[in-house]
Parts: structure tokens; sequence; C-alpha cells
């Protein structure tokens, strides 16, 4: 059996790539076990400094690699506004000034576009999803889920900015979709999808 890491202590997303990867086996036909950081508990957080969703996945992908010595994979994910140049991008999870303030990140981005009107409120969900080995090699593979941005959050399912966001060719924001749903299309399934189908040839 091959051991991948998924560089997240988030037991929802390990859920989520353990079902796309479903059925994906190493080249020798060995299945994958897939595991998350909970699984090693002394290796540090990683820091996420790069500008880029790709740059921060690839940072924590080739960290947790060199720290446990087997193939990671990391995502880097957030909401890139129109309007705002592709802001608040990497700093999504941040744009309120404090990590993962999901509520205030919000009403704050809510307030930026209090005057923009609804035909200029065009944003998408980006993902980067990175693979590394110990040996340094690496692949990345990227997804989006476009949509336009209501004035009040609606919605009790998913987290950050999922309220707001409707996706395009629907009227119900990604707070009002069902796991399911939102999973076949959302920015991280798709990213993560893409690189699933790459795996054989990297692992």
């Amino acid at each position: 059996m091959v051991r991948l890491v998924l560089a997240t202590r988030n037991a929802g997303k390990v859920t989520e790539l353990r079902q796309i990867l479903d059925g994906v086996s190493a080249p020798d036909g060995e299945p994958i076990e897939l595991v998350g950081m909970d699984a090693f508990p002394d290796v540090a957080d990683v820091v996420e400094t790069g500008v880029t969703f790709a740059a921060n996945a690839l940072l924590k992908a080739h960290a947790v690699a060199q720290a446990t010595g087997l193939p990671t994979i990391a995502d880097d994910s957030g909401l890139a506004v129109d309007v705002l140049g592709g802001s608040p991008g990497v700093f999504s999870a941040r744009w309120s000034g404090r990590h993962g303030d999901d509520r205030a990140n919000l009403e704050l981005l809510l307030a930026q576009l209090g005057d923009v009107p609804d035909e200029y409120r065009q944003a998408h969900f980006a993902c980067a999803a990175a693979f590394a080995r110990p040996d340094g090699k690496e692949h990345v593979q990227h997804g989006q889920l476009p949509g336009t941005l209501i004035r009040a959050p609606r919605g009790t399912n998913g987290f950050g900015y999922d309220p707001i966001l409707v996706p395009d060719g629907d009227t119900r924001t990604c707070a009002e979709l069902t796991a399911d749903e939102k999973n076949a299309i959302s920015h991280r399934g798709k990213a993560f999808r893409a690189l699933a189908a790459e795996l054989p040839g990297l692992l």
C-alpha cells in the first residue's frame, strides 16, 4: 500500500479527497492510503508566505513531504473578486486582519462592495492543488468556481464566503447547496479530481 499525505488537519478535506481517490491506484496497482496531518502530530503547520495559491500549495506540499518522507498533496484556495482586481485572493482567510474570522471577512468584503451595481459583482473561488515527493518532484492543478456575489449572506452550509457566492447557472449560494452538490462543482473538487487523474504517473 502506498501512503499519501494530505497536508491538512481538516477531517472534512481528508474525507473529500478519499472519495475522489476511490479507484485510483499506484502505478504497480497498489492501493493508496490517504492520511491527514493528524497522523503526524509532531510535524509543525506550514506558514503560508506565498503570493499565489500555487505557491502556497507547493510550499505546504514540499515541507510536509520532507518532514514525513512521503508523497504529499496540499491545496490553497480563496475568493477572487473581479472589481477588486482579484482580491482578497491569497488573503481571503485574513481579509479583515484576523486569520479565520469568517464573519468579519465576509462583512468587510460586503461593505467594500456596497456601492458596486449587481451587474459588476462577478467573482470566483479558486484553488491550487499541489503534489510533491520527497525527492522534489512536483505538480500543480487548478480549479475555479465562477459566480456572482449577493448583498447579504444566505444559507448555513459551507464556510468562509460560501453564503454570498451564487454559482453561475444557479440561484442558490454555495452555502445553500448540499455537500454533494457543492463538491461536484467546487473549485477544490475540480483541482483535486484533476490532480487525482495524474497521480499514477506522479507516485
